[in-house]
């Protein structure tokens, strides 16, 4: 694992996820009331033996930037790192990255040095845990030039992914990129009735989908980008490789999930409030690593919470009922207020007591939710100021509406942008 060297794809504008993304990157979006998305896959890094990883980024970076320069810090003797690759002119490259092929392409210098024999590609916006230990194994033992992690999905499913179609050694044979039509399914589905290594049946899953984590031997990619234009993994350097070279999958049949869109955002972090939640935020042999905080414990006063996640730092006063929701760090909720189906990222700091009095001269409510609110059904980013008898709920079942400074409908789901300031008695 000495041997390997990893880049976290910082991902691009996020138009997707907006607002959300609207002040950050996506993978500094928060997750699950007290970690950022870039943290899954440095921490299964971290947890792999892998401990040499660039996170390279474009937009938005800074509160990312911040996030991992306080939050990774390794043993000096040791050698690991975790070091940000922010997009720059040089002499050679004026322009900014073009693409995920074109962002390796222009830190090729970083992967050039003697001792690095593999590079392993992760997207900086994924939920899952993956041991890279077995995606090397794999990789090492079909001798492959490049090893592709693949999750099995109903052909139904297919169509916002790329689908591989394989030979009875693994070995990739044929790729389509979000099939439509059942012609193109035909070319790549797969046996329905397979049983993978470990004894897992397929369950009627006919299709192999492209997860977006790339094993190369490093010489095989360095080959590629040289001697190529192109400007995205996905949709050309992947394709590409499977005509020319050793292309291998990785099968892996756990819990994965793209948050690339504000519905998948938040049914994740839904998912994960659940008893039985399909993504495991506490296995003692692999835990999700964050910025540490020093934060006083939550403190709860005649509060119900039901089937909920509470971060640090938060006051829930008395009357307040949270179902089925997360409440992020130093969230102030007040008396009586309701919470369900929701996702309340909390604030970056504490409210003092002047603060609170000049915001309430500029006929601002304080920091957090105030008395009497009702949340429903939305995503609350940090820093809000929601004043008193606020109801956020979307009953009309609008799917999407234009921003307004009082926040958007996007799937559905309501969001408040980080920093929104909605008044007492307003109303969706």
């Amino acid at each position: 694992m000495r041997n390997v060297v990893t880049l976290v794809l910082g991902g691009g504008q996020g138009t997707r996820l907006y607002p959300l993304t609207k002040y950050r990157s996506k993978p500094a979006v928060p997750v699950a009331g007290k970690y950022r998305l870039i943290d899954i896959p440095l921490s299964n890094c971290i947890n792999s033996g892998l401990n040499r990883c660039y996170v390279l980024t474009q937009f938005n970076s800074v509160s990312l930037h911040r996030h991992i320069r306080s939050t990774y810090t390794f043993d000096p003797f040791d050698g690991g790192f975790v070091e940000v690759l922010a997009a720059q002119q040089t002499l050679d490259n004026a322009t900014w990255y073009q693409g995920t092929a074109d962002a390796v392409r222009q830190n090729l210098r970083y992967l050039e040095q003697p001792d690095i024999e593999y590079v392993l590609i992760l997207s900086g916006d994924q939920l899952y845990r993956m041991n890279f230990q077995d995606l090397l194994v794999a990789h090492i033992q079909a001798a492959a030039d490049v090893t592709i992690a693949a999750v099995p999905v109903y052909s139904r499913d297919a169509a916002g992914l790329g689908i591989m179609r394989l030979d009875d050694t693994g070995r990739v044979v044929g790729f389509l990129e979000k099939p439509k039509t059942e012609q193109e399914l035909a070319m790549i589905r797969t046996d329905p009735t397979w049983i993978d290594a470990h004894g897992v049946p397929s369950r009627g899953r006919d299709c192999l989908a492209n997860m977006g984590i790339y094993l190369f031997k490093r010489n095989a990619l360095v080959d590629v980008l040289r001697k190529t234009n192109y400007r995205d993994f996905g949709k050309e350097v992947f394709p590409a490789s499977i005509r020319t070279r050793h292309v291998q999958v990785h099968l892996f049949d756990t819990y994965w999930e793209d948050i690339g869109t504000i519905k998948s955002f938040f049914q994740a972090n839904l998912d994960m409030t659940k008893p039985d939640a399909p993504f495991d935020l506490a296995p003692a042999e692999a835990p999700i690593y964050s910025h540490a905080r020093f934060l006083p414990p939550t403190r709860f006063d005649g509060a119900t919470v039901h089937g909920s996640l509470v971060a640090d730092g938060s006051m829930i006063e008395p009357g307040a009922v949270i179902e089925n929701s997360v409440i992020g760090l130093r969230c102030r909720i007040g008396r009586n207020v309701v919470i369900r189906n929701s996702v309340v990222m909390g604030a970056d700091f504490y409210e003092g007591a002047g603060e609170i009095v000049a915001h309430k001269n500029n006929g601002e409510p304080p920091l957090g939710i105030g008395d009497g609110t009702h949340i429903e059904g939305a995503i609350v980013d940090k820093n809000c100021r929601i004043g008193r008898n606020v109801r956020i709920v979307n009953e009309q079942g609008v799917d999407h509406t234009e921003e307004t400074p009082y926040g958007m409908i996007r799937d559905g789901i309501v969001v408040l942008a980080k920093g929104t300031s909605l008044p007492d008695g307003w109303r969706l």
